[in-house]
């Protein structure tokens, strides 16, 4: 978990590129997360972006 939105943005971004899998950038109670977005069921108002490698 992070507390910073630009700290969490960069870590589920080279996330994203190092996996090579969507991930989902979120909040929630105790400050944003990164999952693989496959994996995410959390509530779709929680997300703030999510970051595909494969988009132009």
């Amino acid at each position: 978990m992070a507390h910073d939105l630009t700290l969490a943005r960069s870590n589920a971004y080279h996330l994203a590129r190092t996996l090579m899998v969507c991930v989902t950038l979120f909040r929630s109670e105790g400050g944003y997360g990164v999952m693989p977005s496959d994996e995410f069921d959390g509530d779709p108002a929680s997300v703030i972006l999510e970051f595909d490698p494969f988009e132009g």
